[in-house]
């Protein structure tokens, strides 16, 4: 897929929405082997390293490239994200984020050959150097192709800056893990032409492979990886940052299948937060960019997790009995203090007792003093 990515370039069409191969049909046609090796971002397929030189393809294999004629994502990681852009009159343009909706996005993901919508937010992937989509697209959600929509005028010329929408589509449903007890755990099997195929691979590429099965899938890190008991039918090979198999190289070679593990963190994903306020009987909110969330699972020894277990129970306990001795003492203050004020209290009155027996000028005589310490 990274060298039918730099195929759809080079033909000015959209993303590569599929790739497959065929037998060269017997009518005396010859092909050409190109053994290139692309990074993706090339403009045309001869940029690509191809340093072994062609060669002769004589009654083998041919390419099969599917491009999307009218949409594409781009500037993104991967071939499911990245920036919408819309075909118009043989130039590319940028939609708006307030001409484009979830249904709209259903379409666009399809028609890229991705999955469902993840995540859908505006200025994520940058504004593009065209010009932006004039039209606002009337998808039911169920059209094929973005080009089966309706659209319709838009209501405002202008499209602010930071605005052009950027799409993140899950990864299309053509691979899985089976026999391990959950859909994070089991063997390789990819769905290639018509039919699950076993995966298999090279014995030092076998923990890139099972990252990359591990990302597709939403399930986190790789536990374990280990050859399974199938032969494999597609021998693929994986550096292990794609974010699908399908980015990966094959070949149809037998080789011992993969079983993977997955650590199936459910947690992980794309998340945005949003805030609200309520000030005087108004409310406000607003909503922060896509945060990617991603666990790491990591081993740790027996040892350090009970030492970790019996820090929290510990932890715990001390707040437990800060909060409930709390109350107490405060208690006890309270009433210390409360008795010290009817103590003063008590003295004042004396003290007025004994100036209301005093004579006129305030004096007393030595028998009807009170003294007080």
């Amino acid at each position: 897929m990274i060298e039918a990515n730099v195929v759809c370039r080079e033909l000015d069409c959209g993303n590569p929405v599929a790739e497959s191969r065929g037998r060269l049909v017997e009518d005396g046609r010859r092909g050409v082997t190109l053994y290139s090796i692309c990074r993706g971002n090339e403009s045309s397929i001869r940029q690509c390293d191809n340093s072994r030189g062609p060669g002769v393809c004589d009654g083998g294999y041919y390419h099969h490239v599917t491009c999307s004629e009218s949409v594409r994502l781009v500037d993104g990681a991967g071939l499911c994200s990245g920036r919408v852009e819309v075909k118009s009159n043989q130039s590319w343009a940028s939609v708006c984020e307030a001409d484009f909706d979830r249904q709209d996005a259903e379409v666009v993901c399809r028609d890229v050959g991705c999955g469902a919508p993840a995540a859908l937010q505006g200025g994520l992937y940058g504004e593009g150097e065209g010009q932006t989509w004039d039209k606002e697209f009337q998808c039911k959600g169920n059209e094929s192709l973005l080009l089966d929509c309706d659209t319709s005028d838009r209501e405002n010329n202008t499209c602010l800056p930071g605005n052009a929408v950027g799409l993140t589509c899950s990864e299309p449903d053509d691979v899985r893990l089976v026999g391990g007890g959950s859909r994070c755990a089991g063997g390789v099997e990819w769905y290639d032409q018509g039919e699950w195929r076993t995966v298999g691979t090279d014995d030092r590429n076998q923990r890139d492979v099972a990252a990359v099965v591990c990302r597709q899938l939403g399930c986190g890190s790789t536990v374990s990886v280990a050859p399974g008991n199938n032969t494999g039918g597609i021998r693929v090979f994986c550096p292990g940052s794609e974010f699908s198999l399908r980015e990966c190289r094959r070949t149809y070679e037998l080789l011992p299948g993969l079983t993977v593990i997955c650590s199936d963190d459910s947690h992980q994903g794309n998340y945005s937060c949003v805030y609200d306020n309520y000030v005087f009987s108004h409310n406000f909110s607003s909503e922060s960019e896509l945060l990617s969330l991603t666990i790491t699972a990591s081993p740790l020894p027996a040892f350090i997790i009970r030492h970790v277990v019996v820090l929290l129970i510990l932890l715990t306990t001390i707040t437990s009995s800060y909060l409930y001795y709390k109350p107490t003492r405060r208690q006890k203050r309270v009433n210390r203090v409360s008795s010290m004020d009817l103590y003063v209290n008590a003295m004042e009155m004396v003290s007025l007792s004994s100036r209301a027996e005093a004579g006129p000028r305030g004096e007393s005589s030595p028998g009807d003093r009170v003294g007080v310490e």
